[in-house]
């Protein structure tokens, strides 16, 4: 089972997406604080469908303390300024997987904190600026 940390996820329906994602794969999911928007927004809601019940989330004040819960595990960011490719990665039970905000991805205080062969990138055609978290 593999960890996904949303830090400061902005878009309700992507993190409804997510939820849906993670209650289907058996992924464990993180919500670092502050969130963009409610729990009980209509759109986070729905972009989740009836999956909600089955998803395992919890929130969190700050990403220091998601990973003390989880015991500090092999930490792998999601980034457009990561230069290894995801699929040249190998991954493991108990990995967890970091997504920043849509807007403006993940502070360069955290992903400086990691070495560069765990921040990754997902390929994208030229001209395109991310995938955020859709």
């Amino acid at each position: 089972m593999f960890h996904v940390i949303l830090f400061q996820p902005e878009i309700p329906p992507n993190t409804g997406n997510v939820i849906r994602l993670c209650a289907n794969s058996g992924c464990h999911l993180h919500l670092i604080e502050p969130l963009g928007f409610e729990m009980d927004d209509k759109r986070l809601r729905r972009a989740g469908l009836d999956y909600h019940e089955y998803a395992t989330l919890q929130r969190h004040a700050d990403l220091a303390s998601c990973l003390d819960s989880l015991g500090h595990p092999r930490l792998f960011a999601f980034t457009t300024k990561g230069s290894r490719p995801f699929h040249d990665a190998s991954f493991a039970p108990g990995d967890a997987f970091l997504f920043g905000p849509e807007s403006r991805g993940l502070p360069a205080e955290v992903l400086d904190a990691l070495p560069s062969e765990q921040r990754l990138r997902l390929p994208m055609r030229e001209g395109c600026r991310s995938l955020n978290l859709s």
